[in-house]
């Protein structure tokens, strides 16, 4: 009966540690507890937060300096949410500007 009590107690534990955090209603303890999200952090997700609830990912990212899309993606993997949502990353065609793409024979050089 013991190591039943013991296993269920350690499920709901296990349960709540993986339960998400959203950026919109979490106390600092609650941002602290994602991992990458420290004291600095925690203190200004609430600062920029009091202008306002932060609408989605793309928000959270323009309105949070040192959060790019790189962090975003890390944060939403350790249980970070926006509004409950996940980061989704934008995938993006690419760009003439693109340093893998090949120059093409008008763009070449001439000789």
């Amino acid at each position: 009966m013991y190591k039943k009590l013991l296993s269920l107690f350690i499920a709901a534990f296990a349960a709540t540690s993986f339960a998400a955090v959203d950026v919109n209603t979490a106390n600092p303890a609650d941002l602290d507890s994602i991992k990458g999200i420290g004291p600095g952090t925690s203190t200004k997700i609430l600062e920029v937060r009091q202008n306002g609830k932060f609408k989605d990912w793309a928000d959270l990212i323009e309105r949070m300096p040192g959060i790019g899309e790189k962090r975003a993606a890390k944060l939403s993997a350790e249980g970070l949410t926006v509004n409950g949502e996940a980061f989704k990353p934008v995938v993006s065609a690419k760009s003439p500007t693109d340093k893998t793409a090949k120059p093409s024979a008008a763009s070449a050089p001439k000789q």
